[in-house]
Protein backbone atom coordinates (compact mmCIF):
# COMPACT_ATOMS: atom_id res chain seq x y z
CA UNK A 1 0.00 0.00 0.00
CA UNK A 2 1.38 3.53 -0.38
CA UNK A 3 1.48 5.81 1.92
CA UNK A 4 -0.45 8.32 0.12
CA UNK A 5 -2.63 8.60 -3.26
CA UNK A 6 -2.50 11.35 -5.66
CA UNK A 7 -6.44 11.82 -6.04
CA UNK A 8 -5.82 15.32 -8.21
CA UNK A 9 -2.43 16.57 -9.71
CA UNK A 10 -0.54 18.13 -6.74
CA UNK A 11 -3.58 16.98 -4.22
CA UNK A 12 -2.25 14.54 -2.00
CA UNK A 13 -4.58 12.25 0.32
CA UNK A 14 -2.13 10.26 2.70
CA UNK A 15 -3.66 6.84 4.36
CA UNK A 16 -2.54 7.48 7.93
CA UNK A 17 -4.77 10.54 7.94
CA UNK A 18 -7.18 7.86 6.03
CA UNK A 19 -6.72 5.53 8.96
CA UNK A 20 -6.54 8.24 12.01
CA UNK A 21 -10.04 9.07 10.50
CA UNK A 22 -11.24 5.48 10.65
CA UNK A 23 -10.13 4.79 13.80
CA UNK A 24 -11.36 8.10 15.21
CA UNK A 25 -14.72 6.57 14.53
CA UNK A 26 -14.64 3.11 15.64
CA UNK A 27 -13.35 4.68 19.22
CA UNK A 28 -16.32 6.86 19.53
CA UNK A 29 -18.87 3.63 18.30
CA UNK A 30 -16.98 1.64 20.45
CA UNK A 31 -17.26 3.68 23.57
CA UNK A 32 -20.79 4.24 22.92
CA UNK A 33 -21.61 0.63 22.61
CA UNK A 34 -19.66 -0.33 25.79
CA UNK A 35 -21.56 2.66 27.38
CA UNK A 36 -24.42 0.48 27.66
CA UNK A 37 -22.68 -2.62 28.83
CA UNK A 38 -20.67 -0.38 31.40
CA UNK A 39 -23.38 1.67 33.03
CA UNK A 40 -21.18 4.87 31.60
CA UNK A 41 -22.74 8.32 30.26
CA UNK A 42 -21.90 8.71 26.56
CA UNK A 43 -22.31 12.39 26.61
CA UNK A 44 -19.40 12.38 29.13
CA UNK A 45 -17.31 12.12 25.90
CA UNK A 46 -19.61 13.86 23.50
CA UNK A 47 -20.01 16.89 25.52
CA UNK A 48 -16.26 16.92 26.18
CA UNK A 49 -14.88 15.96 22.91
CA UNK A 50 -13.70 19.12 21.42
CA UNK A 51 -11.45 19.40 24.33
CA UNK A 52 -10.05 15.33 24.24
CA UNK A 53 -9.56 16.21 20.21
CA UNK A 54 -7.64 19.42 20.52
CA UNK A 55 -5.06 18.11 23.73
CA UNK A 56 -4.78 14.95 21.82
CA UNK A 57 -3.83 16.29 18.45
CA UNK A 58 -1.83 19.72 19.90
CA UNK A 59 0.53 17.67 22.49
CA UNK A 60 0.93 14.04 20.25
CA UNK A 61 2.17 16.86 17.91
CA UNK A 62 4.36 18.26 20.07
CA UNK A 63 5.64 14.81 21.56
CA UNK A 64 6.66 14.14 18.02
CA UNK A 65 8.56 16.94 17.63
CA UNK A 66 10.41 16.50 20.84
CA UNK A 67 11.08 12.52 19.99
CA UNK A 68 12.25 13.96 16.45
CA UNK A 69 14.10 16.87 17.43
CA UNK A 70 16.99 16.43 15.46
CA UNK A 71 15.19 16.28 12.19
CA UNK A 72 12.21 18.60 13.39
CA UNK A 73 14.46 21.56 14.89
CA UNK A 74 14.54 23.60 12.17
CA UNK A 75 11.08 24.06 11.66
CA UNK A 76 11.29 28.08 11.45
CA UNK A 77 7.19 28.77 10.23
CA UNK A 78 4.76 28.43 13.00
CA UNK A 79 2.46 26.95 10.61
CA UNK A 80 4.73 24.17 9.90
CA UNK A 81 3.77 22.92 13.35
CA UNK A 82 0.27 21.72 12.33
CA UNK A 83 1.72 20.38 8.66
CA UNK A 84 2.04 16.90 8.28
CA UNK A 85 3.00 14.56 5.48
CA UNK A 86 3.61 11.27 7.36
CA UNK A 87 3.04 9.60 10.83
CA UNK A 88 4.20 12.43 13.10
CA UNK A 89 1.63 12.01 16.16
CA UNK A 90 3.51 10.46 19.29
CA UNK A 91 1.00 7.90 21.01
CA UNK A 92 2.00 8.29 24.13
CA UNK A 93 1.77 12.03 23.86
CA UNK A 94 -1.70 11.15 22.81
CA UNK A 95 -1.97 8.82 25.38
CA UNK A 96 -0.81 10.80 28.39
CA UNK A 97 -2.79 14.28 27.31
CA UNK A 98 -5.90 12.21 26.95
CA UNK A 99 -5.36 11.16 30.56
CA UNK A 100 -4.78 14.55 31.89
CA UNK A 101 -8.09 15.98 30.28
CA UNK A 102 -9.89 13.13 31.22
CA UNK A 103 -8.47 13.82 34.83
CA UNK A 104 -9.15 16.95 34.95
CA UNK A 105 -12.63 16.57 33.74
CA UNK A 106 -13.64 13.72 36.72
CA UNK A 107 -12.13 16.10 39.30
CA UNK A 108 -14.77 18.65 38.28
CA UNK A 109 -17.40 16.38 38.71
CA UNK A 110 -15.83 15.63 41.97
CA UNK A 111 -15.22 11.10 40.56
CA UNK A 112 -12.35 9.59 40.34
CA UNK A 113 -10.60 8.76 36.52
CA UNK A 114 -10.64 5.02 37.77
CA UNK A 115 -14.74 5.31 37.05
CA UNK A 116 -13.87 5.76 33.28
CA UNK A 117 -10.64 4.24 32.89
CA UNK A 118 -12.27 0.80 31.72
CA UNK A 119 -14.45 2.01 29.32
CA UNK A 120 -11.88 3.83 27.55
CA UNK A 121 -9.20 1.06 27.62
CA UNK A 122 -11.15 -1.31 25.62
CA UNK A 123 -12.66 1.22 23.25
CA UNK A 124 -8.71 2.36 22.72
CA UNK A 125 -7.50 -1.19 22.05
CA UNK A 126 -10.15 -1.72 19.78
CA UNK A 127 -8.87 0.48 17.36
CA UNK A 128 -5.04 -0.43 18.68
CA UNK A 129 -4.78 -3.09 16.77
CA UNK A 130 -6.25 -1.55 13.73
CA UNK A 131 -3.72 0.79 13.62
CA UNK A 132 -0.96 -1.53 14.16
CA UNK A 133 -1.82 -3.75 11.10
CA UNK A 134 -2.00 -0.26 9.08
CA UNK A 135 1.33 0.97 10.34
CA UNK A 136 2.53 -2.22 8.71
CA UNK A 137 1.41 -0.80 5.47
CA UNK A 138 2.83 2.51 6.69
CA UNK A 139 5.97 1.66 7.45
CA UNK A 140 5.74 4.50 10.12
CA UNK A 141 6.16 1.82 12.76
CA UNK A 142 9.11 -0.24 11.77
CA UNK A 143 11.92 -2.62 13.27
CA UNK A 144 15.51 -2.96 13.04
CA UNK A 145 18.06 -6.07 10.77
CA UNK A 146 17.67 -9.02 12.68
CA UNK A 147 18.48 -12.86 12.18
CA UNK A 148 15.31 -14.02 14.11
CA UNK A 149 13.87 -16.00 10.91
CA UNK A 150 10.76 -13.61 11.03
CA UNK A 151 11.74 -10.75 9.24
CA UNK A 152 10.26 -9.05 6.56
CA UNK A 153 11.26 -6.55 3.89
CA UNK A 154 9.71 -3.08 2.46
CA UNK A 155 10.34 -3.19 -1.43
CA UNK A 156 7.79 -0.14 -1.82
CA UNK A 157 9.45 3.22 -3.45
CA UNK A 158 7.81 5.53 -1.30
CA UNK A 159 8.38 3.58 2.05
CA UNK A 160 9.78 5.25 4.75
CA UNK A 161 11.72 2.42 6.06
CA UNK A 162 15.28 3.59 5.43
CA UNK A 163 16.19 -0.20 5.83
CA UNK A 164 17.34 -2.17 2.52
CA UNK A 165 17.58 -5.30 4.04
CA UNK A 166 14.59 -7.33 5.76
CA UNK A 167 13.38 -6.08 10.01
CA UNK A 168 11.87 -7.31 12.46
CA UNK A 169 8.39 -7.00 11.53
CA UNK A 170 7.66 -4.58 14.85
CA UNK A 171 3.95 -3.60 13.80
CA UNK A 172 2.84 -7.28 13.58
CA UNK A 173 4.25 -8.24 17.10
CA UNK A 174 2.76 -4.90 18.34
CA UNK A 175 -1.00 -6.27 16.21
CA UNK A 176 -0.17 -9.37 17.93
CA UNK A 177 -0.26 -9.01 21.74
CA UNK A 178 -2.44 -5.60 21.49
CA UNK A 179 -5.08 -8.14 20.16
CA UNK A 180 -4.32 -11.05 22.91
CA UNK A 181 -4.28 -8.00 25.91
CA UNK A 182 -7.58 -6.77 24.20
CA UNK A 183 -9.28 -10.18 23.98
CA UNK A 184 -8.00 -11.10 27.28
CA UNK A 185 -8.74 -8.26 28.86
CA UNK A 186 -12.85 -8.04 27.44
CA UNK A 187 -13.46 -11.65 28.55
CA UNK A 188 -12.04 -10.85 32.04
CA UNK A 189 -14.16 -7.78 32.37
CA UNK A 190 -17.29 -10.19 31.84
CA UNK A 191 -16.63 -12.18 35.13
CA UNK A 192 -14.37 -9.47 37.18
CA UNK A 193 -16.26 -6.16 38.49
CA UNK A 194 -13.87 -4.11 39.89
CA UNK A 195 -13.86 -0.47 38.42
CA UNK A 196 -10.43 0.76 37.22
CA UNK A 197 -8.56 -2.96 37.41
CA UNK A 198 -9.20 -3.34 33.52
CA UNK A 199 -7.56 0.10 32.80
CA UNK A 200 -4.83 0.47 34.89
CA UNK A 201 -3.98 -3.56 33.62
CA UNK A 202 -4.03 -2.63 29.97
CA UNK A 203 -1.90 0.57 31.13
CA UNK A 204 0.88 -1.79 33.03
CA UNK A 205 0.72 -4.78 29.74
CA UNK A 206 0.90 -1.97 27.32
CA UNK A 207 3.48 -0.47 29.14
CA UNK A 208 6.19 -3.82 29.64
CA UNK A 209 4.67 -4.14 25.80
CA UNK A 210 6.63 -0.90 24.59
CA UNK A 211 9.51 -1.84 27.45
CA UNK A 212 10.37 -4.57 25.37
CA UNK A 213 9.96 -4.89 21.93
CA UNK A 214 10.61 -1.16 21.17
CA UNK A 215 14.20 -2.52 21.97
CA UNK A 216 13.32 -3.68 18.52
CA UNK A 217 12.22 -0.56 16.68
CA UNK A 218 14.61 1.02 13.85
CA UNK A 219 13.31 4.50 14.08
CA UNK A 220 15.97 6.68 16.49
CA UNK A 221 14.82 9.82 18.79
CA UNK A 222 16.24 12.71 21.26
CA UNK A 223 17.15 9.96 24.08
CA UNK A 224 18.09 6.69 21.58
CA UNK A 225 20.85 8.23 19.53
CA UNK A 226 23.40 8.12 22.71
CA UNK A 227 21.35 5.36 25.06
CA UNK A 228 19.88 1.76 24.69
CA UNK A 229 16.95 3.31 25.46
CA UNK A 230 14.32 5.25 23.30
CA UNK A 231 11.80 8.23 24.24
CA UNK A 232 8.39 5.51 24.41
CA UNK A 233 10.59 3.19 26.38
CA UNK A 234 11.07 6.30 29.22
CA UNK A 235 7.22 6.98 28.67
CA UNK A 236 6.07 3.70 29.14
CA UNK A 237 8.35 3.33 31.99
CA UNK A 238 6.34 6.47 33.62
CA UNK A 239 3.12 5.36 32.82
CA UNK A 240 3.87 1.75 34.26
CA UNK A 241 4.77 2.99 37.71
CA UNK A 242 1.89 5.35 37.80
CA UNK A 243 -0.52 2.49 36.23
CA UNK A 244 0.80 0.21 39.18
CA UNK A 245 -0.02 2.71 41.69
CA UNK A 246 -3.51 3.16 41.04
CA UNK A 247 -4.04 -0.71 40.79
CA UNK A 248 -2.55 -1.05 44.55
CA UNK A 249 -4.70 1.61 45.41
CA UNK A 250 -7.58 0.18 43.87
CA UNK A 251 -7.05 -2.89 46.21
CA UNK A 252 -5.79 -1.37 48.98
CA UNK A 253 -9.01 0.63 49.37
CA UNK A 254 -10.93 -2.56 48.27
CA UNK A 255 -9.17 -4.76 51.22
CA UNK A 256 -9.71 -1.74 53.98
CA UNK A 257 -13.85 -1.68 53.00
CA UNK A 258 -14.15 -4.81 53.42
CA UNK A 259 -12.18 -5.01 56.98
CA UNK A 260 -14.25 -2.52 58.10
CA UNK A 261 -17.81 -4.36 57.41
CA UNK A 262 -16.12 -7.24 58.98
Amino acid sequence: MFPFFEIFPGVFVYSFGITLTICFFAFVWNLQRLAKRFWYSFSFFTQNILWFFLSVFFFSRAFYIAWRWQDMKFIQDPIQFFLMNEYSFSIFGAIFWFLVVLGILTRLERSSISRYIDWIVLSFLFVLVLGYIWSLFWGQVYGKPTDLGIEISYTNSYTQVEYQVPIFPLPIVYAFVSFLIFSGLYILSLFLHIKGFIGYMWLILFSIMILIFDSFSGKQDIISVSSVFNLPQIFSFILLVWSSFKLYSIFKNKSSSQIEKI
